[in-house]
């Protein structure tokens, strides 16, 4: 039989309305008290009925998190992150694949308004007026999109695309490939910005080609017209696609690094797998997609930047 309010209320030695108020309402009860609550409650496995608790705050204690593409381990690392966030302030997430499609970027958010607190939109592909459309529908927070007047967690993909140049240019490379993902990626756009502003610094020609998939097929596709370019290194959008890159120059024989360096982007578990060692910019997913007062959380949110780790791998 499940535990009910009363025998927390009666273990705890407060009442039925302060163990209530303890989980809708904490704000509203002292510090010490809240905590002997929670404590009661976990030690009998209590469970509040979250209906019931949705009735009285107006809020569901559900949140919603909206990925472009689900089987990017990316975006498992934000959603992992968020998830971690949301467990800490007794939440549960909704999670919802967007197959890069704005418009169902859009769609979901619009079904989920309702069910949730508020919506987490991981790198959202949508335009500008698509966004504005969505304010008002249900609280709001971006990973990895500036958008005026709405609240973001944003990574600095500009000076991570500068330190990779910067670390190729080191090593004597001076044609260098940049293989662009999706159009409508903000990251995308932040690292061609990097990457004009750093070349005539490091006296390299970067050779943009693009957009791509950001899926390794994406990056067995890109190789092959990188190499017709002539070019001596490789900067990939995201790691997916330096590992298409990869395959595809081994498919040809081209050795890495002795005949062509690539670089990725990200650091996904999968970069430290490959047979030639990856060169990827280490990117904070999971700490991006839950820092403190952000995606989880009931209050406001301050937009934040949070700067890539260089280069590392061979």
């Amino acid at each position: 039989m499940a535990v009910t309010i009363h025998e927390v209320a009666k273990g705890a030695d407060v009442s039925v309305s302060t163990v209530s108020r303890a989980f809708t309402m904490p704000d509203m009860v002292n510090a010490a008290t809240r905590r002997k609550v929670l404590q009661v409650a976990e030690e009998l496995g209590y469970q509040p009925n979250r209906a019931a608790r949705g009735l009285v705050t107006g809020k569901t204690g559900n949140i919603g998190v909206v990925v472009p593409d689900v089987a990017n381990p990316f975006f498992s690392a934000m959603l992992k992150g968020c998830t971690a966030r949301a467990r800490e302030v007794r939440h549960v997430v909704f999670l919802a694949d967007a197959a890069e499609d704005p418009r169902v970027e859009a769609e979901v958010v619009g079904a989920m308004a309702k069910q949730v607190d508020g919506v987490v939109l991981c790198s959202p592909r949508m335009d500008p007026d698509h966004l504005q459309r969505l304010v008002g529908t249900t609280p709001l927070v971006l990973i990895n999109r500036d958008e005026a007047g709405l609240p973001a967690v944003l990574m600095d993909s500009a000076d991570g695309a500068r330190q990779a140049l910067e670390h190729l240019s080191a090593l004597g490379h001076r044609r260098i490939a940049h293989l662009a993902g999706p159009p409508a990626s903000w990251a995308g756009e932040e690292r061609l910005r990097g990457l004009r502003a750093a070349a005539p610094a490091c006296d390299v020609e970067t050779i943009e080609l693009g957009p791509f998939p950001p899926t390794f097929q994406g990056g067995v596709q890109a190789a092959d017209l990188a190499l017709a370019r002539g070019v001596t290194a490789i900067l990939a959008f995201n790691d997916l696609m330096a590992v298409g890159v990869l395959n595809r120059l081994a498919a040809r024989g081209v050795a890495v690094p002795t005949d062509i360096s690539v670089v990725g982007f990200d650091d996904i578990e999968m970069s430290s797998m490959t047979t030639a060692p990856l060169t990827t910019v280490r990117m904070p997913m999971e700490a991006a997609a839950a820092p403190p007062s952000t995606c989880c959380s009931t209050g406001s949110t301050h937009p934040s930047s949070r700067a890539p780790t260089p280069p590392t791998g061979g």
